[in-house]
């Protein structure tokens, strides 16, 4: 696999759990940058930490990498090779997928360090 570049998005972000027949807080959609997973038991939103909501659980302090692409549907072992990288050191992820990209959130005390070990594995990360 050729060398993956990941940025640092300047960002804290906070990780909610709402139920699954919950309505989505309106304030979610003005955020520049949210994400949102429902499922068959719960919804998920991950969004700017700036923004309040109110939910049943919520992890904060959040920092993400997003690796910078579009990347190809063709491309195999991305999140995997990211995250043996880090699980290597013992740093925890939530792993998000869009169309174009991947975001990895490490929580934010554990940043620099995934950033080292990232880098010592020929990874380019942004700052």
């Amino acid at each position: 696999m050729s060398q993956l570049t990941l940025r640092l998005i300047n960002e804290q972000f906070a990780i909610h759990s709402l139920s699954e027949s919950a309505t989505i807080p309106g304030e979610v959609f003005s955020a520049s940058i949210f994400f949102i997973a429902k499922t068959f038991d719960e919804i998920s939103i991950v969004l700017p930490q700036s923004i309040i909501i109110d939910s049943d659980e919520v992890e904060l302090n959040w920092q993400a990498l997003e690796v910078v692409g579009p990347l190809a549907f063709t491309m195999t072992g991305i999140l995997s090779n990211i995250s043996t990288v880090l699980a290597n050191e013992k740093i925890s992820i939530f792993a998000i997928s869009t169309f174009d990209t991947d975001y990895i959130l490490v929580k934010e005390e554990c940043m620099n360090t995934a950033i080292e070990a990232l880098r010592a594995n020929q990874y380019l990360v942004m700052q």
